[in-house]
């Protein structure tokens, strides 16, 4: 599997070990669903989020992970259109839903795997439809640039 980027890896320096621990496990459900998807990294105002596409764009992205200072969530950025039996899915977006993930055993489960599935389907149709001709996935993990003042915790000394 692909390393974590350093700059990542500083990037949830600022949380506590669990929430960077959640992050990197859920990282690791998305690429192995996905080994080939490009990985579009944030340190936003109030997370630090990877988004997970087969375009270089964050329009076509299918899924993301985001730490906050409490939790972690496995979103799907296309999730209020996928099937979910298990009931699974949270938030009421026009589009997104996620999972709070609580514990690495969480991704493990039949109904995650089952949407992790079908948004990474979701995902290479979008890319497919957006560009035909556009570069593909080439599963390059990018730090992307964000502006503002950060609202997370501070980095630990």
């Amino acid at each position: 599997m692909r390393p974590a980027p350093a700059e990542l890896k500083r990037f949830l320096a600022a949380y506590d070990a669990s929430i960077g621990t959640l992050f990197l496990a859920g990282r690791a459900a998305v690429l192995a669903a996905a080994p080939s998807a490009n990985e579009l990294i944030y340190d936003a105002y109030n997370a630090v989020s990877a988004a997970y596409s087969f375009s270089p764009r964050l329009q076509e992205a299918f899924c993301h992970v985001a730490a906050y200072a409490g939790h972690v969530n496995l979103g799907f950025n296309r999730g209020a259109a996928l099937p979910d039996p298990d009931g699974l899915l949270a938030g009421s977006g026009a589009r997104i839903r996620h999972i709070r993930i609580g514990a690495a055993s969480d991704l493990e489960q039949p109904g995650v795997q089952r949407l992790l599935c079908l948004a990474v389907e979701e995902g290479r149709a979008a890319a497919a439809a957006a560009a035909p001709t556009r570069g593909r996935a080439a599963g390059a993990s990018t730090i992307r640039p964000t502006h503002g003042a950060k609202r997370r915790p501070a980095a630990k000394r």
